[in-house]
């Protein structure tokens, strides 16, 4: 019973952990796919020229939108540029 008892424990541990990286990458997603539809909205369909034209760094902010791990400068980068908040920013998210 015992065993039966740390192994539910075990299993129901690894399944949060699932879930929460689960979790976490949708989260990251749902960045990702916010910085790109701010691109589109301000006219821009390439991100290289967007991030050209913005004096970013073009293979960190195409790294962004494709859902790499960011860093909040770069976000709040971002953000300047749209001149939006970071709490508006994540409404939604």
């Amino acid at each position: 019973m015992r065993l039966h008892k740390i192994q539910f424990i075990w299993n129901f541990g690894l399944n949060n952990m699932a879930r929460e990286a689960k979790n976490k990458k949708e989260v990251v997603s749902k960045i990702a796919q916010k910085v790109k539809q701010l691109r589109l909205d301000a006219n821009y369909t390439s991100a290289e020229s967007f991030a050209y034209d913005k004096g970013l760094n073009r293979v960190q902010y195409w790294r962004v939108e494709s859902g790499a791990n960011v860093t909040l400068n770069t976000l709040l980068i971002i953000t300047d540029i749209h001149q939006i908040s970071l709490s508006k920013f994540f409404e939604g998210i």
